[in-house]
């Protein structure tokens, strides 16, 4: 270019430098083009720096003698190693370094707009290549971790099935034997040939509260006291199969039992070896554990027996606390077997309407009127006859059903009550339990509000008993919603009052208008010569009166009861002497 008439040289590296702030200003310009054509994990300004440089880079090889185009194309190359690697960022840059590199920087050649062209094609062949042989690379990446993933996978379905192979009969956690393992043994000791007569036993364990290990200390320590707890199982019963069921479940198979005290003998030494105190990283932990023994002659046994069997103990020896074994007992058994099928029937029997009331009357002490009747429900079972509440209401709390059910007791209680007729005579008001449960749901109020509006029942007719414990609760929307119903006129009364821990200046400010007496205290006044109970039953009528409660004495039986109670200023009374339960319609007859 140098040798060529007219043409103005220049020195490459000065060019630059004599034009600063063009080289910047073209840098902005072409970061600015080719923002947002593709991902670029570099900040703006990171951007114009890099551009800086590539055109300082091709301003010096547009004027460089010889003319080398070399340049140009590593440019490009760089341009794909920044990741301004798109069809239009490659268009952009094309396009504002025609329009701008040479009037930007005031480059000045004779046959600047010739070497611009050759340069532009020396850019994007630059670019070409190096996309070209990025995406070989990556397609050769690409394969070659597809390779590497396929080998990795094969090795670990050989490792896992490996691991299915040193784990399919052994926990993988303590390396007892496993639950198929167990399962399989108790098999062949209950079904082999010729051991009908032999004796078979099992110890089934569980470790008490082992969730709050787990909880305050972490899982890793809690899977260390499992080690060790199995590890002390095993050293402890040589000789027995002990296995590891799954979680802190732990099960002892003796094969060949010599009877009820050879049982007894494995379940104290599986209990003491639990007991041991264990060191798990600084922490000295103790933990007990509740176990249940089964023990019985193998004829007439199966494995599924035994299991359900030591199952059931297990959960007995829970519930009496654990830290202890406790013995299978066919009896209790089957009366906890009938008492799940009882509870498991509430809902067929509901809806088969095979429950129903009948009313105790509330008799006033004063005039012998009777204020009241108490709804109490009875279930006319199919295959067992009429059955009391004591036999079912238990069931029904412990699993939650007692809220359908009492929720049909109050309704049908405000229906009956809703339609009687006294000729005159006032009304009984309809007394009716809730349970905890029911106290304690969303929609109490709800509910009494559309029974009063459906059945007509003026809000004073209906009193709802409820437990010392349930005034007690610390969650304040039980209160509240018993306010609500009070402030509708509803009867709010604490049934069996003196058997918790209710007390009467606390019943100052909750909405109470009745304390039914527990019939405990009652039953002391049998006797003409007891004078304590009269004492208490005295100052608890003295103490709900000065709180303008009135007070009904349960379980009255005896006239002398009754005399006694209305002595005392007792208000009303409820038991057999005033009237067992029975329908309404006797009761009103005897109103009218």
């Amino acid at each position: 270019m140098g040798d060529r008439p007219g043409a103005t040289v220049a020195t490459p590296p000065a060019t630059p430098a004599r034009q600063p702030s063009g080289a910047w200003t073209f840098a902005h310009a072409w970061a600015k083009a080719v923002a947002g054509t593709s991902y670029l994990p570099q900040t703006q300004e990171q951007l114009e720096a890099l551009l800086h440089g590539l055109t300082e880079r091709l301003a010096a090889a547009l004027l460089a003698e010889p003319f080398d185009l070399r340049a140009g194309q590593r440019v490009g190359a760089e341009l794909v190693a920044a990741h301004v690697a798109s069809a239009e960022g490659l268009g952009r840059t094309v396009e504002v370094l025609q329009l701008r590199l040479v009037r930007d920087l005031g480059l000045v050649a004779d046959d600047v707009e010739d070497r611009m062209a050759r340069l532009l094609a020396a850019v994007a062949t630059g670019y070409a290549r190096a996309l070209r042989d990025r995406t070989l690379d990556e397609q050769e990446s690409i394969r070659r971790a597809a390779m590497t993933a396929r080998s990795q996978a094969e090795r670990a379905l050989r490792d896992s099935e490996a691991r299915f192979r040193h784990q399919a009969t052994h926990d993988p956690l303590t390396d007892l034997p496993n639950r198929a393992l167990f399962t399989e043994r108790l098999a062949a000791a209950v079904n082999a040939p010729g051991r009908g007569a032999d004796r078979v036993g099992l110890c089934f364990l569980d470790l008490d509260r082992f969730k709050v290990i787990n909880d305050s200390h972490g899982h890793q320590v809690g899977d260390a006291l499992l080690r060790a707890v199995g590890d002390r199982l095993h050293r402890a019963l040589d000789g027995h199969l002990v296995a590891r069921l799954g979680g802190d479940e732990f099960v002892v198979l003796v094969e060949h039992s010599a009877g009820t005290r050879d049982m007894i003998e494995v379940a104290e030494a599986a209990l003491a070896a639990v007991r041991e105190p264990t060191v798990i990283d600084a922490h000295e932990l103790t933990v007990t554990a509740s176990l249940g023994i089964v023990e019985r002659q193998v004829a007439g046994t199966s494995p599924g027996g035994l299991m359900r069997a030591a199952d059931s103990t297990l959960h007995w020896a829970k519930a009496a606390g654990g830290g202890r074994w406790e013995l299978y007992d066919a009896d209790r058994d089957r009366r906890d077997l009938a008492r799940y099928a009882l509870s498991a029937a509430i809902p067929t029997a509901l809806d088969r309407g095979e429950f129903y009331l009948d009313y105790q009357p509330l008799t006033s002490l004063r005039d012998g009127r009777v204020l009241g009747v108490e709804a109490l429900v009875r279930w006319r079972h199919p295959e067992r006859g009429v059955l009391r509440p004591d036999s079912f209401i238990a069931l029904a709390e412990e699993t939650g059903l007692i809220v359908p059910l009492g929720g049909w007791v109050l309704a049908e209680a405000c229906r009956a009550a809703g339609s009687w007729s006294t000729a005159g005579v006032p009304a009984p008001f309809v007394s009716v339990n809730l349970a905890v449960r029911q106290v304690h749901g969303p929609g109490l109020v709800q509910e009494v509000r559309t029974l009063l509006a459906r059945t007509g029942l003026p809000p004073e007719r209906l009193q709802l008993e409820i437990t010392e414990s349930t005034m007690m609760s610390t969650a304040a929307e039980p209160v509240r919603a018993l306010r609500m119903l009070a402030d509708l006129g509803v009867r709010i009364a604490i049934d069996d009052f003196g058997t918790g821990y209710c007390n009467l200046a606390y019943l100052r400010d909750l909405p109470v208008t009745e304390l039914k007496v527990a019939g405990e205290f009652v039953a002391g006044l049998r006797s003409p010569e007891t004078r304590a109970d009269e004492r208490i039953l005295a100052s608890l009528v003295s103490l709900a009166h000065a709180l303008d409660l009135t007070v009904t004495a349960e379980g009255v039986e005896t006239a002398g009861q009754a005399e006694r109670l209305r002595a005392i200023g007792c208000d009303a009374g409820q038991g057999w002497h005033f009237g067992r339960p029975e329908p309404a319609d006797q009761i009103l007859a005897r109103l009218t």
